[in-house]
């Protein structure tokens, strides 16, 4: 399936279900296990404290939510539903703040305009090395907005003697990859403020809009010869125009890793 088709099938399962249903789903899902969790006799804090976090994690899946305020009206919808059915009474008013701090610590608001987190899968990199010998193999490699580690991984598989590098914003995230990745240097901070100056590669999958000015960044920062690899997304300038890439490696499903060389006059190249 090419990427248009797949594109093409999502927009068709948004028309299967649309918004706001697979909020309704989340808020039904929420109250079937309160319920159950009530009817099995458990404290008022589990019954419902539990059901409302889990809304929240559920909220995080782009799928469900796609934007930053449809995450907020997803994680919020069991808690006030709880408030306005006179359910929380008794309940400490800071057990309410509990799913909005779940969402602050994955998708801090400084990072709403990047790309909500979405796992680079597995084997995704895995002829990256063959299209992108490092000069040297154990020059830097950077993740830029590392979300759960997963691209690490990827990483670390294809360049086995690099040094591999991630940043990411999410405190949540940060913490739930470096503990997934050892192996790695992993950094909380700002992939925009960072310095990519010394990467030999840098990978990222962020979302079309964000593209230009990652494309701009690498171009002022990185070395000449130096890679720049984006997961689904080409590289375009603002003016809308796509970047000559080094290549395109197509994965299973039709989702492209896109391949860009940056040369001498901070341009990317065809080979």
């Amino acid at each position: 399936m090419t990427p248009v088709e797949r594109s093409g099938l999502r927009q068709k399962l948004g028309r299967l279900c649309p918004w706001p249903l697979p909020a309704l789903a989340t808020w039904g899902g929420a109250w079937a296990l309160a319920l159950a969790l009530k009817g099995a006799s458990a404290p008022s804090w589990a019954f419902l404290g539990l059901p409302a976090a889990a809304g929240a994690l559920i909220a995080l899946w782009p799928a469900v939510a796609a934007t930053p305020w449809r995450r907020v009206f997803v994680a919020a919808g069991f808690p006030l539903s709880v408030i306005a059915l006179g359910q929380g009474a008794g309940l400490p008013g800071w057990l309410w703040l509990l799913p909005l701090a779940v969402l602050l610590l994955a998708y801090p608001v400084n990072a709403w305009r990047d790309a909500p987190v979405f796992p680079t899968p597995r084997g995704a990199l895995k002829d990256l090395a063959a299209c992108a010998p490092l000069a040297d193999p154990q020059g830097r490699v950077l993740d830029a907005g590392c979300g759960l580690g997963d691209g690490l991984r990827e990483l670390r598989a294809a360049y086995p003697a690099a040094r591999i590098e991630g940043v990411e914003w999410s405190w949540l995230w940060w913490a739930v990859a470096a503990l997934r990745c050892r192996f790695a240097r992993v950094r909380r901070g700002d992939m925009w403020a960072d310095d990519w100056a010394g990467c030999a590669l840098l990978y990222l999958f962020q979302r079309p809009e964000t593209m230009p000015r990652a494309m701009a960044k690498a171009r002022a920062e990185m070395p000449a010869g130096s890679w720049f690899v984006s997961l689904e997304f080409e590289a375009r300038d603002e003016a809308g125009r796509a970047w000559a890439p080094h290549a395109c490696l197509a994965l299973p499903g039709g989702r492209p890793v896109w391949v860009y060389r940056i040369a001498d006059g901070r341009q990317p190249v065809a080979p």
